[in-house]
C-alpha cells in the first residue's frame, strides 16, 4: 500500500499512468469499503501526517491509498487567501482519522470523484498541461458516490444538521414557551381537583379549632417581606394559599400537600399591600403601591379587572353583598368603591384623614370600619371610622380613645364584635352594633407589634384568636377568656399575620418581614 503526493510540475506521463490505474482498480472494487484493520499500527505505508505543498500558490491534487482503495480527491480554495507572486508556498498539515467502523471522515473542502470524472480530469490536465488546476466549487451537501458503499456516510455541514431552529434564541424562547404551558397546565389541572387531605373533613361537621405546634413545610420564593396569607374561602380549594409581597408578586401556592407554588402573577409594577380571594375561589383582588387594584383569574393569570386609584393602595375589600363592588384606600383621605362591571368609581368616602390602613365590611355588608393613621396628643377621635355603605355617611368617629393607631382588623365569625391589632401591643373588642363601644374588660396582651402592619385573625368557630408579633413568634388565644394558649416561635424576621385553615383542625400559615411562608400542623 502506498501513499502517493502528485505535484503540479511532477511528469504527466507518469500522473496519467497512475490516474489510469487507480481508475481500473476502483471499478474492481466499488463494493469494498474503506477502513484500517483491527491492530494495524501507523507506519510508513499508513502515515499520519501528510503534508500538501503548492508553490506559486497552487493547490496540488492528492491521490491516497486507504486500505485497498484509491481516492482521487481535488482540494477546493474557495474562501482562502490569495497568495502573492513570488510566494513560496504553504502548509498544511492533515491527520487521517481511522476507526473499526467502515466510515470515513472527509473534509468540506475535499470532494470525492467517481472513475469517469477521474479520466475526464487525467485527459484535461493531459491536454492543458501540467500546470493547470480544476477546481470544485463547495457545496453545502456532498453527494454520495456510486462507488462508495453505503457503509460510509457523506460530509453533512453544520446548518443541515441542526436544521431551521439552529438559533439559541429561537430555542430558548420555544423553551420557555412550552415551560410555561405546562406550568399553567399543571395549575389549571390542580385547581380542578379536590386535595386528598382535606377530602376527609369535607363531609364532616367542623370540629373545634386545635392549635399547631409543629412545622409541615415552608414555602420559599418571595424576595421580600410577605404583607398577607390567606386561604381560599372554598372547602373544596381550600389547601391553596394566597400571598401577596412586597416583591410586586402575588403567589397561589398547594400549601396541603405538595408545597408547590401553582402560580405566580406579576400583576403590579409596584409592592403588592393587600390581597384577598373572591367568593369563587378563581379569582382574587390586590391592591399595589403602583395606585392600580386588580382582579385577576387564577386559572388563566388574566387581568379581568384594573382601576387607577390615583393613590398608593394600602388596603383592599370585597363587598359582601354585591361581588362586583370591591374599596380601596391608602396614601388618601378618600376611600373609593369600584364597580367591576363598568370599571368606574361609584362611591367616595371622604374623611380628614392622611391614611386608610384598613378596611372592615361588618355583616351584611351595610356598613365597614376604617382605620387611620389620625392620632392626635388628646385624643384619638379619627382612628377607627364606621361608614355607611350607601350613603357614604360617616355614622361615628368615637369608637376608639386611646392614642395608638390600628393596623388590622378582623370580624368574628359568630359573635356581633370585632377586634383591632393595636400599636399599644394588645388587641381590643369592640361592638359591631351602634354605637360600637369598645369592651374595656377584654383585653389580648403579650405580644408586640412596634410599628409594624401586623394583622388578627379568628378561627372559623371564633374559639381561637392568633396573631404574628414583631419578635417573629405566632401567638394563639383564648376568645372567652383572653388567655394566651400557646406561643409559636415561628420566625426570625418579624411575623405579620397568622391565618388559620378554614377546614384542616390544628393547621395554620404564617408570614414573615423577610420573605418567608410556613405551613404549621
Amino acid at each position: 500500500m502506498e501513499s502517493l503526493v502528485d505535484y503540479e510540475d511532477s511528469d504527466s506521463d507518469c500522473e496519467s499512468s497512475n490516474t489510469l490505474g487507480c481508475s481500473r482498480q476502483l471499478k474492481q472494487n466499488q463494493d469494498m469499503t474503506v477502513s484500517r484493520p483491527l491492530g494495524l499500527k501507523p507506519t510508513e505505508s499508513h502515515p499520519e501526517n501528510i503534508h500538501w505543498t503548492s508553490r506559486h500558490g497552487r493547490i496540488p491534487s492528492v491521490r491516497t491509498d486507504f486500505g485497498s482503495a484509491l481516492v482521487k480527491s481535488h482540494i477546493s480554495t474557495e474562501g482562502l487567501p490569495a497568495l502573492p507572486e513570488g510566494h513560496i508556498g504553504w502548509e498544511r498539515q492533515y491527520t487521517p482519522s481511522y476507526t473499526d467502523k467502515p466510515l470515513l471522515n472527509i473534509s468540506s473542502r475535499v470532494a470525492i470523484a467517481s472513475p469517469d470524472s477521474l479520466e475526464k480530469t487525467t485527459s484535461q490536465q493531459t491536454s492543458s498541461g501540467p500546470s493547470q488546476i480544476i477546481r470544485h466549487k463547495s457545496s453545502d451537501t456532498v453527494k454520495r458516490p456510486q462507488h462508495v458503499s453505503s457503509g460510509i456516510r457523506p460530509y453533512i455541514s453544520k446548518r443541515q444538521r441542526l436544521g431551521p431552529t439552529s438559533a439559541s434564541g429561537d430555542m430558548s424562547s420555544k423553551q420557555s414557551v412550552e415551560e410555561a404551558s405546562t406550568k399553567q397546565t399543571r395549575c389549571v389541572l390542580r385547581l380542578s381537583e379536590v386535595c386528598e387531605r382535606v377530602k376527609p373533613y369535607l363531609l364532616e361537621k367542623p370540629g373545634a379549632a386545635g392549635i399547631p405546634r409543629r412545622l409541615l413545610r415552608g414555602l420559599e420564593g418571595h424576595e421580600g417581606p410577605v404583607n398577607t396569607i390567606h386561604w381560599c374561602p372554598v372547602a373544596q380549594l381550600s389547601h391553596l394559599l394566597l400571598s401577596a409581597s412586597m416583591d410586586k408578586k402575588v403567589k397561589v401556592w398547594d400549601a396541603v400537600e405538595s408545597g408547590q407554588c401553582l402560580g405566580v402573577y406579576p400583576c403590579h409594577a409596584e409592592a403588592v399591600r393587600d390581597a384577598c380571594w373572591t367568593p369563587c375561589g378563581r379569582r382574587f383582588l390586590s391592591g399595589s403601591f403602583d395606585n392600580k387594584a386588580a382582579i385577576t383569574d387564577v386559572e388563566t393569570g388574566q387581568q379581568l379587572v384594573k382601576v387607577d386609584n390615583q393613590f398608593k393602595v394600602m388596603c383592599v375589600a370585597l363587598q359582601p353583598s354585591d361581588e362586583h363592588v370591591f374599596l380601596c384606600g391608602g396614601y388618601s383621605p378618600v376611600v373609593k368603591a369600584w364597580d367591576a362591571r363598568v370599571s368606574k368609581a361609584v362611591k367616595l368616602y371622604s374623611a380628614s384623614i392622611q391614611q386608610t390602613l384598613a378596611i372592615l365590611f361588618l355583616k351584611g355588608g351595610r356598613e365597614f370600619i376604617t382605620s387611620t393613621d389620625s392620632v392626635s396628643r388628646d385624643s384619638a377621635e379619627r382612628t377607627l371610622i364606621a361608614w355607611d355603605y350607601q350613603t357614604t355617611a360617616r355614622l361615628s368617629n368615637q369608637i376608639f380613645h386611646e392614642r395608638y393607631t390600628c393596623p388590622g382588623l378582623a370580624l368574628h365569625p359568630t359573635g356581633d364584635c370585632f377586634l383591632a391589632q393595636t400599636n399599644g401591643n394588645y388587641m381590643a373588642v369592640f361592638s359591631s352594633q351602634r354605637p360600637y363601644r369598645m369592651n374595656k374588660r377584654r383585653r389580648y396582651e403579650g405580644h408586640k407589634v412596634e410599628g409594624y402592619a401586623v394583622q388578627c385573625e379568628l378561627s372559623a368557630d371564633g374559639t381561637v384568636l392568633a396573631t404574628g408579633s414583631s419578635s417573629g413568634s405566632a401567638h394563639f388565644y383564648d376568645y372567652q377568656s383572653t388567655r394566651m394558649l400557646h406561643t409559636l416561635c415561628a420566625h426570625r424576621q418579624p411575623c405579620l399575620r397568622v391565618a388559620q385553615h378554614p377546614v384542616l383542625p390544628s393547621t395554620a400559615a404564617t408570614c414573615d418581614w423577610g420573605g418567608g411562608v410556613k405551613v404549621w400542623h
